[in-house]
Formats: structure tokens, sequence, C-alpha cells
């Protein structure tokens, strides 16, 4: 894995989307911006359209890697799913906001924690 904050952030998402396919989910889209708001994955389940933000942590000393995502990061997200939902046509669909939060120590294998329906 490099060490970039880029290449980091890439690593935690592909986690994410396996974990995510591994459970029969359909990754619809990654990294999707508008203006400056940005969602990691967006997914299907069922009936749902789920926008999921992805935080990964090599440690926890400073907090849980999900303590990261801040209320303005929620504003930030659900402006960028509304205008995802917008630009497909799709306003009617069910929308849901989850966060995986991924720790990865040194030479350990990552543990994934998935809080679905994590704010409104």
């Amino acid at each position: 894995m490099s060490d970039t904050t880029r290449d980091i952030g890439n690593y935690g998402e592909d986690l994410a989307a396996a974990y995510l396919e591994s459970k029969d989910w359909l990754i619809i889209d990654r990294n999707y911006a508008f203006e400056r708001a940005e969602v990691d994955i967006v997914a299907t389940d069922r009936n749902y359209i789920i926008f999921i933000e992805v935080k990964f942590r090599s440690d926890t000393y400073f907090g849980q890697p999900e303590e990261f995502v801040t209320p303005a990061k929620e504003a930030n997200i659900k402006k960028a799913a509304e205008a995802w939902v917008y630009e497909r046509k799709m306003e009617t669909a069910v929308v849901r906001f989850d966060i995986i939060s991924i720790v990865q120590k040194a030479n350990e294998a990552p543990q994934i924690t998935h809080f679905e329906d994590a704010f409104r």
C-alpha cells in the first residue's frame, strides 16, 4: 500500500467495496463529486440506494474512524447524494446513508465495521 493520503483512501474504499460485494450489494458509483461535495461509494441493496462514507485508519489513537464523520461531513455527503439522485432522475428512490469504518494496524487483517443508516 502506498502512503499518500489519496492512495490510502482508495485502499480503504477498495476494502469497503469488496466487503459490500461479498454481501451481494451492487456498487453503482465511486467517488462521485458535485461541486465541493463528494460521496465515496454509491450502492444498492434491494430497495435502497445507499450513500456510503468510508473512513480508514491505521490505529485508533485519536478515536474510531467513524468518529471523524462530522455534521459538516454529513451535510457534504447529503449534498452530493441529492445531486446524484437528481442527475439520474431518481428523486423517488429510497436513500440511506451508511458509514464503513476500517481499522488496519500494521501486519494485521482489516477490521471492518458497517454502520447502516448512520445518519439522516
